[in-house]
C-alpha cells in the first residue's frame, strides 16, 4: 500500500519563528523535504536527519528547477511511498504557484494537505510597522503581483481601480519593474505624493526598509542600490510607520554576532540576541562529551552519604551529573546528605530543575569567589565533591585543601573541539560582515585559537568587537593577543546581553 502524500507547507516571510505548529509538525515526518528560495533554510532542522533535502529554488538568480520539473518531483517521491514537505516561502497559495503544484498532485492521484503560512505582505507589513488597513484611513487591501510579463501586451491588473480605490495595494516581486508600476498608477489617477515603502527581507534581521512616494521611489531605490526580494506598500497608512515601527528600533539590530558556546548551550543565549534584533551566527567551538571514563565520578558517587559538601559550578556539570546518577539508577535523594554549593543563577536553575536548592550561591560567580565563601567556614576535615570539566582551573581543590578539606575532583564531562568551524561562519568572517564575537569560557577562546591558528584569528577578528563573559575569560582572550572590548561586571549571559546593548548604543 503507498503512503506517499505531499504537504504543502507556508514557511512564512523569514523569521523561522513565524511558521506553524502544523508545519512543524509535517516537517518532523518528513522523508523528503523541497524547499526553495524565500525559505528559512533553519527551518530545515526540523526534519529527521535522515530526511532527503532537495533545493527548488534559485541559483545565480535563475530557478535551480522549472515548476514543471517541480511538480514532476513531487509526484514522483510520494508516489514512490514517500512523506514529503514542499516548503515554501510565505503562503503557498498567495503568489506561491501552491494551486499548481496541487493540480499535478491530484491529476496524479497524490494525497495532499495545504498548510497555511504567514504571507510576505502581512510579514512586511507587521515588522515595518505598517499596517495594511487603519479605521482612520481605508478599509481595504489589494495583493498584487509585480512580475507581469514584460512583452505582455494588455494587463491583467485593473489599473483604474487599484488607482482610484484608495486602499492600500502591495506588490510581491516588484522591484524591477518598480518604475512602471509606480507610474501606471499615477498614470491611472493615483496622487504622485501618495507614501510608498519598499520592505526588502521581511522579518529577518536583514529586513530594510525605504519610504518615498509614487513620483520619487523607484529613483531612490536605484540610488540606495535597493535589491530583490522585497514587498512594496503603497497607500496613506506608509505614514504610520513613523510612529509604529518596532523591529528596526531594537538595540542590537543590523548586528551580526558570532556566538562560540556549544551547540547544545547556545540556544537561549542566541534567542536572546536574536530578539533584541541581532543576526546570530552559532560558531561551536567546544563540544561537550562525557569524560574517557567513568570510574572516578562512579566511586564518589557511591560514596555520595560520606561528603559534607557537593560543588558544581555550571550548568553543564549539573546536568551530567545528575545524568549519571540516574543511569547508576539514583535520582536527587542521593544528594540529601550533604550541602550543595552552586555557581550563578543559571546553575541553580538548573539544580532547582533536578528537584535540588542550594545551600550556597557565592555572590562572585567565579572560582574565587567560592573560595572566599568557603573561607569563612570550619572546612577543617570536611569532604568535598567537585564534580568538574576536564579544562577546569584547580583554584578550588587546591584552595579547599589548603583550608583542611579533603577534595575530590573527577571529571563529569569534557570539552573538545568540533569537527569543523561552519563554512557560513567562515565565510562571514571573510567578508568582514561580523560585528561581534562572545567567547563565554576561556575554552571557547583557546579552542578558536587552536582550530584557525592564531595569525588567521587575529586576521579575521579584524574590526570585530570582542565580548568576554568576565575577567578569567577575557585574561585568556588577552594572552593569545585579542583586546575584550565587552565584559559585564556580572558574569552571565544576561548581563553580558545588557552589555552588548550598551557598546552597541
Amino acid at each position: 500500500m503507498n503512503n506517499g502524500i505531499v504537504y504543502l507547507v507556508g514557511a512564512g516571510p523569514g523569521d523561522p519563528s513565524l511558521i506553524t505548529v502544523r508545519g512543524v509538525e509535517c516537517l518532523r515526518r518528513a522523508e523528503v523535504v523541497v524547499y526553495d528560495y524565500l525559505a528559512n533554510e533553519q527551518l530545515l532542522c526540523h526534519a529527521p536527519g535522515t530526511a532527503e533535502r532537495i533545493y527548488a529554488g534559485k541559483v545565480g538568480g535563475r530557478h535551480n528547477q522549472g515548476q514543471d520539473e517541480i511538480n514532476n518531483l513531487l509526484v514522483a517521491k510520494a508516489g514512490a511511498g514517500k512523506i514529503v514537505v514542499r516548503l515554501k516561502g510565505g503562503d503557498p497559495f498567495v503568489f506561491g504557484r501552491g494551486g499548481e503544484e496541487c493540480e499535478a498532485l491530484r491529476d496524479a492521484g497524490i494525497p495532499f494537505e495545504v498548510v497555511p503560512g504567514v504571507t510576505a505582505a502581512i510579514g512586511a507589513s507587521a515588522y515595518s510597522g505598517i499596517p495594511l488597513t487603519h479605521r482612520d484611513i481605508t478599509a481595504s487591501v489589494a495583493f498584487v503581483t509585480g512580475q507581469e510579463g514584460k512583452d505582455k501586451f494588455e494587463s491583467n491588473i485593473d489599473w483604474d481601480r487599484l488607482s482610484l480605490g484608495g486602499g492600500t495595494v502591495v506588490f510581491y516581486m516588484g522591484i524591477t519593474t518598480l518604475r512602471r508600476n509606480m507610474q501606471r498608477l499615477i498614470e491611472h489617477g493615483r496622487a504622485a505624493e501618495t507614501p510608498v515603502a519598499l520592505v526588502r527581507w521581511a522579518t529577518t534581521a536583514c529586513q530594510q526598509v525605504l519610504v518615498g512616494t509614487l513620483a520619487d521611489i523607484a529613483d531612490r531605490a536605484e540610488e540606495s542600490g535597493f535589491k530583490p526580494p522585497a514587498i512594496t506598500i503603497v497607500g496613506e497608512v506608509v505614514s504610520l510607520r513613523e510612529k509604529l515601527q518596532w523591529y528596526d528600533t531594537r538595540p542590537l539590530c543590523g548586528k551580526k554576532i558570532l556566538v562560540t558556546r556549544a551547540a547544545e548551550q547556545a540556544g537561549e543565549f542566541s534567542a536572546k540576541l536574536a530578539a533584541r534584533g541581532a543576526s546570530v551566527l552559532e560558531c561551536p567551538t567546544i563540544r561537550l562529551v562525557e569524560p574517557e571514563s567513568w570510574q572516578l565520578l562512579d566511586l564518589a558517587i557511591r560514596e555520595l552519604p560520606e561528603y559534607d559538601w557537593l560543588i558544581l559550578t555550571s550548568a553543564n556539570a549539573v546536568r551530567y551529573f545528575f545524568q549519571r546518577l540516574d543511569m547508576l539508577g539514583l535520582d536527587a535523594r542521593a544528594v540529601a546528605g550533604c550541602r550543595v554549593c552552586v555557581v550563578g543563577p543559571k546553575t541553580a536553575d538548573e539544580m532547582r530543575s533536578y528537584g535540588v536548592k542550594a545551600d550556597l550561591i557565592p555572590t562572585d560567580y567565579k572560582a574565587e569567589g567560592v573560595v572566599k565563601e568557603f573561607s569563612r567556614l570550619d572546612m577543617q576535615g570536611s569532604r568535598v565533591l567537585f564534580p568538574r570539566a576536564d579544562k577546569a582551573r584547580d583554584i578550588i581543590p587546591q584552595e579547599l585543601k589548603r583550608l583542611g578539606a579533603h577534595v575530590d575532583s573527577p571529571v563529569a564531562y569534557r570539552n573538545i573541539f568540533p569537527d569543523r568551524l561552519p563554512p557560513e561562519t567562515l565565510f562571514a568572517l571573510e567578508k568582514r560582515s561580523v560585528d561581534c564575537i562572545t567567547f563565554t569560557s576561556s575554552s571557547t577562546v583557546q579552542n578558536l585559537a587552536a582550530m584557525l591558528g592564531e595569525e588567521l584569528m587575529h586576521d579575521m577578528l579584524k574590526g570585530v568587537a570582542v565580548a568576554s563573559i568576565g575577567p578569567i575569560t577575557s585574561k585568556t582572550c588577552r594572552d593569545l593577543g585579542l583586546k575584550v572590548d565587552i565584559e559585564p561586571q556580572s558574569y552571565t549571559m544576561d548581563a553580558l546581553v545588557a552589555a552588548l546593548e550598551t557598546y552597541f548604543a
